[in-house]
């Protein structure tokens, strides 16, 4: 079959929940993918930043292969080796001390959540309600979409689920003001990877801290894209002098294997058994990629490298940006970057850079999102960097 049989194929047999870019991709090593076709491209969108060590890393290939032939799903009933591997590799490498293992980013802020308000309901008198930011995205489950900040996602689903206030980003006083007596929790993103890779000030969450310790609330924060190691730190929140209650992880965390999880503070872990549950989180397959995933990123120093390559990225699209008076701002952290343009131009040049093979990623109408593997090169930077220029002195032209 043809790419165009492929492409015709899937519109006759799948939900229309989104628009995509018309390539078929069918290989993958490292930073670069094939498509049906033969052509390669280097492909700067990583799985929307889940593609943590590349296309088909080695290491978690022969993770993958081994524990295939040996136990591939077992039930939460029963303990298992991978799973507890797994959970001691994240409780020894964070500020947290009990994790809950689940399928994806959705299902770990959804069980993030749940905690927070069984602590409100033993501890704080019933108190339910979570506050999260305007702009941001926790998931795509009912009670997700309610926490997200964007009514675009509302508008499809009303009425949606209660206890969810939405405050602007950035703004302390907006939280301080949202707080009442049925606040049980504050959920933020260290850094708003969906709503535009916003980047907050760098005393912004130990405020906000600061106000949950106050108020006696739990301070959640959601690294299902900026965890294991994608802005430079293996978590985010140890570049801003902070310690969640509780951390939701998912994307990276299997570096490309479906798995999330939650992790929390021992005085903050109030489950009792039978209150949260999944039949498919944590099972042996998964959590043996995700173990040699993040252990991998850890023995290797991978948030060093993200780290050096994400600062030269930075200064290579500052560059772009002295010479194309269109572009707006350059802002990111580590390898998690955003170029922002004064025109609605994203979708045009998404699909400019594929002729050219490059795949980025529009993250709004005026701006590209760039997450490229934690292990890609300052010189795979600049072929992608050159590709993007000459895309962008089309438009000048």
């Amino acid at each position: 079959m043809s790419q165009n049989d492929w492409q015709e194929l899937e519109k006759k047999l799948f939900f229309r929940t989104g628009n995509r870019v018309p390539v078929t991709l069918i290989r993958g090593e490292g930073a670069r993918a094939w498509d049906d076709q033969g052509r390669e491209y280097f492909d700067f969108t990583c799985g929307w930043a889940a593609n943590s060590l590349g296309h088909c890393p080695p290491v978690v290939v022969k993770a993958l292969e081994k524990q295939a032939r040996t136990l591939i799903h077992i039930s939460d009933q029963f303990y298992t080796v991978p799973q507890i591997e797994l959970a001691g590799l994240l409780i020894e490498h964070s500020c947290l001390d009990r994790v809950f293992f689940c399928n994806s980013g959705a299902e770990a802020n959804e069980g993030a959540v749940k905690l927070a308000r069984r602590n409100g309901k033993l501890r704080l008198k019933g108190a339910y309600e979570v506050i999260t930011a305007c702009n941001s995205f926790h998931g795509r489950t009912l009670a997700m979409t309610a926490a997200t900040g964007q009514t675009k996602f509302h508008e499809p689903y009303t009425p949606l689920p209660v206890g969810f206030i939405n405050v602007e980003y950035n703004n302390i006083e907006a939280i301080k003001r949202a707080t009442s007596e049925k606040t049980c929790a504050v959920l933020l993103e260290p850094v708003q990877g969906e709503g535009g890779v916003n980047v907050p000030d760098d005393d912004y969450l130990q405020k906000v801290q600061s106000w949950c310790r106050e108020k006696g609330i739990l301070f959640i924060l959601d690294e299902v894209q900026t965890g294991a190691g994608r802005t430079g730190t293996l978590f985010a929140y140890e570049q801003y002098g902070v310690e969640p209650d509780i951390m939701a992880l998912a994307k990276g965390l299997g570096s490309g294997v479906p798995i999330g999880a939650f992790l929390a503070k021992e005085e903050f872990s109030v489950f009792s058994p039978g209150e949260h549950g999944s039949t498919f989180g944590g099972n042996p397959l998964v959590c043996a990629a995700a173990h040699a995933a993040l252990k991998y990123i850890i023995d290797h120093n991978i948030p060093a490298q993200v780290k050096r390559v994400g600062n030269y990225f930075m200064t290579k699209l500052e560059s772009l940006k002295q010479q194309f008076d269109f572009i707006t701002e350059v802002r990111g952290r580590g390898l998690l970057i955003a170029l922002e343009f004064n025109q609605e131009i994203a979708e045009g040049l998404v699909l400019a850079c594929v002729d050219r093979g490059l795949l980025v990623n529009k993250v709004k109408p005026n701006a590209l999102r760039f997450m490229p593997p934690l292990i890609i090169t300052e010189k795979e930077v600049d072929k992608a960097v050159g590709i993007l220029g000459d895309v962008l002195g089309e438009i000048k032209k």
